[in-house]
């Protein structure tokens, strides 16, 4: 107060003591200027409201890492929350630092500067600051220096100027459980974090845990999100490990990582329970269980709720060596990448689950780590090292003849995936066989779809049909929508390659309804794909066109850009299409 009234010419021996008469006359000092008052850095709503004019005719701009909630209660503020700076300021903002010839010769560096900053104000200053004291010095050098030592690495001796010391002025002023909190934040796996996992990390009460989460948002540490979740910035985010790091022993980090990771491997696991009751489920280690999902859309919401979550949990427990975690986790994501179309996501993932398995007794564990790996190559086209994989799979399955049943099914697909439909069909007639002996009935619908398929490829309908209309009957017996979803799809397929177009069209829809209502983006790509070529069949362009555009939107979605393109170009030739289409195959059967 004192500081702005004598920028305003106040007689120093005429100001009052009383620091509201102070204010008095500040107003009185204002009130009949036009004035733009800047107050940076406020701490409080009480430290600002003194300083506030009383008429109109000045505008006040007040800076806060707090969110100053009470200058909007009591004084009528209008908030702007300001965010990271998107790409293209960030970009202007280095590249007028750097020197526009500089950045334009080297476009790439400034890109990868934009990113290792991820839009942190403190971080573009520092790095901006660097470049324009180093002009001699190639932008991709600073880069180097960014990855390996980070933006404090480049403050030059002025530490008042680096990222970690503005942060710490919020830190500084965090109580005792929200530094600790804090500091958890910053070890926790994933992306952000929703109020349950919290509640673990913590051990506190969901009362406790959400006030000082709010209280975290309040100073600008931690990002709130829709559907009560928490979030960092990346840089922040290592703030705050790095303040873990400094602040709290290893024992209490460490059992705070196995609460959180046990609440999702469990959660997970109840999730997986719900979605597929008919497979086998591998219990997980005890721990604590926070969430129990009322059905199987509830599950599935929450595991799409974690999507990005759940594999960094995956990632942490590899490197806490929680093996069996590795192994479950893994066992559940299988199903929802497939469901949802991230099977690119897979290869990471069996990868960390093979290693795991190395270090348990069972050979189940180490034979079916191997299968699933080799799936995850074929999707990818590296057939050779599925190949491999499910061989050592086999080897590992011996005296486990239900095991080597889907082993042979795995290595039907690698055979088909390579044009070798009839050794296909010898490895699905093979897992028939072994399901049919052992009573895996559930197992042998789908061994029996899978070999329906390789029979149509090959020529051989009747046969085909056959095997394909007994699978249907078991799926619906047992209850299997996903297979009975694929055999539907699959007796579309033979129905078209009969020539039969209305009833392809017929199984085509009745997979599509029960795949959407499954919320499996995967099969409702691949019935959509085949749907439209009995659509065109039947001079139907308009629908074949709709299903078509929606399959390529999928493909894209999903990474499958081969597939996009060769419907897109179906797409674009369909106005010259003949009156009937040839059968353009979208892949085997998915499971």
């Amino acid at each position: 107060m004192r500081g702005f009234l004598d920028a305003m010419g106040a007689v120093p021996d005429r100001l009052p003591a009383d620091v509201d008469a102070q204010a008095a006359l500040f107003r009185s000092l204002v009130a009949e200027r036009r004035m733009l008052i800047l107050l940076d850095n406020a701490a409080s709503t009480d430290q600002v409201a003194l300083l506030l004019p009383g008429g109109g005719a000045c505008t006040v701009l007040v800076t806060s890492r707090r969110r100053l909630t009470g200058l909007l209660a009591r004084h009528g503020a209008h908030p702007l929350h300001l965010d990271a700076l998107p790409g293209a300021e960030s970009h202007d903002l280095l590249s007028a630092s750097a020197g526009a010839r500089r950045a334009a010769e080297d476009g790439r560096a400034v890109a990868d500067l934009v990113g290792l900053c991820g839009g942190l104000p403190p971080a573009l200053g520092v790095v901006g600051a660097f470049a324009r004291s180093h002009p001699r010095l190639p932008l991709a050098d600073i880069v180097t220096e960014l990855r390996e030592a980070g933006p404090d690495a480049l403050h030059g001796g002025d530490r008042t100027a680096s990222p970690t010391t503005v942060l710490s002025w919020s830190v500084h002023h965090l109580t005792g459980p929200q530094c600790r909190l804090f500091a958890l934040l910053g070890i926790a796996p994933g992306p952000d974090i929703g109020l349950a996992a919290a509640v673990c990390l913590t051990g506190w009460s969901p009362e406790r845990t959400r006030a000082e989460l709010n209280a975290l948002e309040d100073v600008s540490l931690v990002d709130r999100l829709p559907g009560g979740r928490y979030s960092m910035h990346d840089l922040i985010r290592d703030h705050a490990a790095a303040t873990a790091g400094r602040r709290l022993p290893r024992a209490a980090r460490e059992v705070a990582l196995r609460r959180v990771l046990a609440f999702y491997t469990r959660t997970a696991h109840e999730a997986d329970r719900l979605i597929n009751p008919h497979r086998p489920h591998v219990e997980p280690e005890p721990g604590v269980v926070a969430l129990h999902p009322s059905g199987a859309a509830t599950a599935a919401a929450w595991l799409d709720l974690e999507h990005g979550n759940l594999p960094a949990v995956q990632r942490t427990a590899a490197e806490q060596d929680l093996h069996r975690v590795v192994r479950h986790l893994a066992w559940v994501l299988n199903d929802h990448h497939r469901r949802r179309g991230h099977q690119y996501a897979e290869p990471a993932t069996w990868r960390l689950a093979v290693t795991a398995a190395e270090h348990l007794p069972e050979p189940v564990a180490r034979s079916r780590a191997h299968r699933f790996l080799g799936r995850a190559c074929n999707v990818l086209g590296h057939y050779d090292h599925a190949a491999e994989h499910l061989e050592r799979a086999l080897e590992l399955a011996g005296g486990m003849p239900v095991q080597q049943a889907h082993i042979h099914r795995e290595l039907a697909r690698t055979w088909a995936r390579r044009g070798d439909d009839r050794r296909a069909l010898e490895h699905a007639v093979r897992a028939s066989d072994l399901f049919r002996v052992h009573g895996e009935q559930f197992w042998l619908a789908r061994a029996l779809n899978q070999t329906g398929w390789y029979h149509a490829g090959l020529g051989e309908l009747d046969a085909a049909r056959a095997h394909c209309g007994t699978a249907l009957r078991l799926t619906r017996e047992h209850h299997d929508v996903d297979g009975e979803v694929d055999t539907l799809d699959s007796l579309g397929y033979i129905a078209h390659r009969a020539g039969h177009w209305r009833e392809a069209v017929d199984h085509y829809h009745r997979a599509l309804a029960l795949s959407r209502a499954r919320g499996d983006t995967w099969q409702t790509t691949l019935t959509l794909d085949r749907s439209g070529d009995p659509l065109v069949a039947l001079g139907r362009p308009d629908q074949a066109a709709s299903a078509w555009r929606e399959a390529v939107a999928l493909y894209r979605h999903q990474g499958r850009h081969t597939d996009a393109d060769r419907v897109q170009r179906r797409l674009d030739d369909l106005d010259a299409e003949p009156g009937i289409a040839p059968v353009e195959d979208a892949g085997e059967p998915r499971h």
